[in-house]
């Protein structure tokens, strides 16, 4: 009688927690956001860091979750050449793309997100880039305190017009694909 009372409470416990929130800090420097671009006749592609990150499961589900972007650490290649692609780099953070100077953070806000089937879900968050917000959707997989996604944004839409052919006529091979990928992986810890 005593264990069958043992395991009902812990079999109660077991879904009650389920159903409680559950905050996370993501530990910056073992994370990796990595970011591609491409036009016709070559492709660039880096790592750009994650100043912090925090967001909360409950349910099974995001229900928020904050992401602060250093637009300044922005690198060409893995990061451990500083000097490799300087010049590209000074471009990207200048006016014509990201103005790092006026703007040196982005930020994504999660919203929500569908409840993890598989340890994949669909996550709708907000981005702000250049002061300007719009919706993205992404799907995240979930390896533990381990999170893997891929943010693809319309740079277009947050003013990052240099070389975009929506924008610009006769571009030819300068045209630069609107598209950005950042690929990401946030090593968490539950708070």
């Amino acid at each position: 009688m005593k264990k069958t009372i043992v395991l009902i409470l812990a079999v109660i416990l077991a879904v009650s927690a389920t159903g409680m929130a559950q905050d996370y800090k993501v530990l910056t420097e073992k994370s990796v956001l990595r970011w591609a671009g491409k036009k016709v006749t070559r492709s660039h592609e880096g790592v750009i860091k994650l100043k912090e990150g925090n967001f909360t499961i409950k349910k099974n589900k995001f229900v928020s979750g904050k992401f602060v972007i250093d637009m300044n650490s922005m690198v060409e290649g893995d990061g451990t050449d500083p000097n490799k692609g300087a010049r590209l780099m000074g471009h990207l953070k200048s006016d014509d793309f990201f103005s790092s100077e006026k703007f040196p953070t982005a930020v994504l806000k999660i919203t929500g997100s569908t409840a993890f089937k598989k340890d994949e879900a669909k996550v709708t968050a907000d981005l702000t880039i250049k002061g300007t917000t719009h919706p993205v959707t992404f799907t995240t997989k979930r390896m533990g305190t381990v999170f893997q996604a891929t943010v693809v944004f319309d740079r277009s839409k947050y003013d990052v017009r240099y070389g975009s052919g929506k924008f610009f006529e006769n571009l030819g091979n300068n045209a630069i694909d609107d598209m950005i990928p950042i690929t990401v992986t946030l090593v968490a810890v539950k708070k």
